[in-house]
């Protein structure tokens, strides 16, 4: 008899301190251990680091990580904040060209695209309760690329 997971979903949300990205990644670790999907855990932590630096550092206000279940063996990383600007690489359009080896960001985006099997965004409308914002998010579960 063939046994169905159930599907999961974790948020945690993160108040605007510099100490949030790495309890954020901290907690990635722990969820993925606890359904059985430690070898996920390096490329969705580094995805997951490089979306919630962005948040931390080009938006103002709180943001959260979302971990769920999108198939059996696969987690989707998402990072919310309210700012609802969508960066360069998450509509289909280009990057900027890869920085230079001696510069000292601009390689975030680059390693998502490069790590995640598939990736996308949802720009929130502010209605009601909804703070808006935006999700990124990055589906990780295919066969390791980073």
């Amino acid at each position: 008899m063939a046994t169905v997971s159930p599907s999961w979903n974790y948020t945690l949300h993160l108040p605007r301190d510099p100490r949030a990205p790495g309890v954020a990644r901290g907690a990635l670790r722990l969820i993925l251990a606890a359904h059985g999907l430690p070898g996920l855990t390096p490329t969705a932590e580094l995805v997951a680091a490089e979306l919630l630096a962005n948040s931390h550092v080009h938006t103002e206000g709180p943001y959260a990580l979302r971990l769920m279940s999108t198939r059996p063996g696969g987690v989707r990383v998402a990072v919310w904040d309210a700012d609802p600007r969508v960066p360069p690489g998450f509509k289909g359009d280009p990057l900027d060209a890869v920085p230079p080896v001696d510069a000292e960001n601009g390689r975030g985006l680059h390693l998502v695209r490069a790590c995640a099997d598939e990736l996308g965004v949802s720009v929130l409308r502010r209605l009601g309760a909804s703070k808006g914002g935006k999700l990124l998010w990055a589906d990780c579960g295919g066969e390791p690329k980073c």
